[in-house]
């Protein structure tokens, strides 16, 4: 059963997007449970990752290093909005934790 939130989103029909310069929620508001290079005991929802770059790019991006749930995780507008804020509210929802706008 597909259920329709808008025009553009279904359940069950992702709809993949680039990923937006600048936004780098994943790498701040998600809870990583496996280990990352330099943090062997994954990192806290709402803790920046310390592979996160002042300009917000992964710096581990390429390296076989790089946790399999950040590879696995896709840029899509059900988890990513239309803005960085939109997925900072979204990811950190999801996670139970409140933001401040």
């Amino acid at each position: 059963m597909n259920i329709t939130l808008s025009s553009e989103l279904i359940i069950n029909k992702p709809c993949f997007m680039e990923c937006r310069d600048g936004c780098a929620a994943c790498c701040i508001y998600l809870s990583i449970s496996s280990p990352i290079p330099g943090m062997p005991n994954g990192k806290q929802a709402g803790v920046r990752c310390i592979h996160l770059s002042d300009d917000l790019k992964c710096t581990i991006f390429t390296s076989p290093d790089r946790p399999k749930v950040c590879d696995g995780f896709k840029p899509e507008k059900l988890f990513c909005g239309e803005t960085a804020q939109e997925a900072y509210s979204i990811l950190a929802g999801l996670e139970g934790i409140k933001i401040q706008h």
